[in-house]
């Protein structure tokens, strides 16, 4: 298999975690689907990373996609349950963790996309996109609670999520201070930093 993404997307870190708890073996290829030569769009018609290229089958993308399909690679440390509700509860997380990467994503386009120009930008977005993103971190300290994993006693794709996102948050705005917001919050990152598939992995 061949991963094709940027080491500093929370995305394809994503992927990349999932990967390594699974045990799957991969080739890691750097592509920045921002620069000006990027051949992204010859494996994903979006122009967006992560993407997977399966020998001999075509590329899959997004990475919820991907993630769902590696966990089912392996039987080794099964990430997505396969009953409804806990698979919804699973789903659901992961959800809420790409949304705030998602509000973070807009807002640093806004802010500082290169093609468009200072007057062009709009501020009343960028807050709106902050409140999304903060919103969202404080719905994760809420339904993680006291709990020592997202969903439950046991490592899920709800903890991967929530970490990928937590540690881009601090990479790319580190003025928000969720460490200093959230006691629980630094506890399971902490902790889910202590696996060799996020200290191999962090920005």
């Amino acid at each position: 298999m061949k991963l094709i993404g940027t080491v500093t997307s929370p995305y394809v870190r994503k992927v990349r975690v999932v990967m390594a708890e699974k045990r799957l073996d991969y080739q890691f290829i750097i592509e920045d689907p921002w620069a000006d030569d990027t051949t992204i769009g010859t494996s994903n018609p979006l122009g967006k990373v992560p993407c997977l290229i399966m020998d001999g089958s075509e590329a899959m993308f997004d990475s919820r996609v991907i993630v769902e399909y590696l966990d089912t690679l392996s039987p080794v440390g099964k990430l997505i349950p396969q009953q409804s509700r806990e698979r919804a509860e699973v789903k659901t997380w992961e959800a809420l963790a790409d949304g705030v990467m998602d509000a973070g994503v807009l807002m640093r386009l806004e802010a500082g996309w290169g093609h468009r120009a200072d007057t062009e930008r709009s501020q009343a977005w960028i807050d709106r996109q902050r409140a999304k993103l903060t919103a969202g971190i404080a719905a994760m300290a809420k339904g993680l609670g006291d709990k020592p994993f997202c969903s439950g006693i046991h490592l899920s794709l709800s903890d991967i999520a929530v970490g990928c996102a937590l540690g881009w948050v601090s990479f790319r705005f580190p003025e928000i201070n969720w460490r200093a917001d959230y006691a629980n919050l630094p506890r399971l990152y902490d902790k889910l930093m202590l696996r060799p598939s996020f200290a191999d992995t962090q920005h």
